[in-house]
């Protein structure tokens, strides 16, 4: 496995890999000394056209624990600003010996399309393309899930997961559908009927449009964000009415399983999707999220880069 584009592009093996390679990285990161050498010489590019806090401070703590080099590349304050093209982009890079590309764009297909055209000869790794993907946040919080609820097994079967919010806009819940199925667990999609995908009936999920109904029967709720920024047309009357229908707050709560767990893939609207109430919770796994996305994130660079996962038990 050369890139990270998809998550289509894994088979279960290749996921469960991943995930088991991030579970002996969070070991050796719970020790006195948190890096590794395994990356040592390597240089690694975070390239990010869109804004991020989490996934780009998350690769470069990753990169970093792997002792690889990091270079941070945002678009404000390079010549991507200046209108210079992402083919002239991946070239300088190329030039500059970069072994692999970590790259947001507002674009969908863009990390492919860095990929395919082979501008460069090292690793791409997509963290969020448009409204297309984002395979690395899949990963951490299907390794979440099966931390919390997977009983020692390394698949998620009989795991129910609701993803709820703006799944029109979302990479995040198209990418979890497609990791989440692959091993096994159910998913089901709420949203009001303007913010679900044409075609939705086609993915392999269920989708609801009634979250009281749907929070009684799931194991997770991954809450998602309202993506305003990326709307041009009214989708809801207003927030106070999505809040009313969709929002996830401390009564809802009470609905749920005893040991259902609580997701946000941020960043967090509180008030909104999701009460401060809830989001600061015992059944919030909200900042363990973030914490298991620098293991994940290791784990992606070895295996694409060191060839091999972690053995484990190894603990090195």
């Amino acid at each position: 496995m050369k890139h990270l584009l998809s998550i289509g592009d894994l088979s279960a093996i290749e996921a469960t890999t991943i995930l088991d390679t991030a579970t002996e990285l969070a070991r050796t990161s719970d020790g006195q000394i948190k890096k590794l050498p395994t990356l040592r010489g390597r240089t690694i590019v975070n390239l990010f056209a869109e804004d991020s806090t989490r996934t780009r401070i998350s690769f470069e703590a990753a990169a970093k624990r792997l002792s690889a080099d990091v270079i941070n590349f945002s678009a404000k304050g390079s010549s991507i600003s200046k209108g210079e093209s992402l083919k002239d982009t991946a070239m300088t890079l190329q030039a500059m010996g970069a072994d692999a590309v970590v790259i947001r764009h507002s674009a969908s297909g863009a990390a492919q399309r860095l990929a395919d055209n082979q501008w460069m000869s090292g690793s791409v790794i997509n963290a969020g393309d448009g409204t297309h993907e984002h395979p690395s946040q899949a990963l951490l919080d299907a390794f979440t899930i099966r931390k919390h609820l997977g009983k020692g097994s390394s698949d998620l079967q009989g795991i129910h997961v609701a993803i709820v919010g703006d799944i029109l806009h979302s990479r995040v819940a198209r990418s979890n559908v497609l990791l989440l199925s692959l091993l096994g667990a159910k998913v089901t999609l709420v949203a009001p009927p303007t913010l679900l995908p044409i075609g939705v009936e086609k993915w392999s999920c269920a989708f609801s449009y009634d979250l009281d109904s749907v929070l009684p029967l799931v194991d997770a709720v991954m809450m998602l964000r309202v993506q305003q920024e990326r709307m041009t047309e009214l989708f809801f009357p207003n927030a106070r009415e999505y809040s009313r229908y969709y929002g996830l707050n401390a009564e809802r709560m009470r609905a749920l399983k005893q040991s259902a767990i609580v997701m946000h893939p941020g960043p967090m609207n509180r008030g909104l999707e999701i009460s401060a109430e809830v989001a600061d919770s015992a059944r919030s796994v909200i900042t363990e999220q973030v914490s298991n996305g620098v293991s994940v994130r290791m784990a992606i660079l070895y295996v694409l880069l060191a060839g091999s996962p972690l053995e484990v038990g190894s603990g090195k």
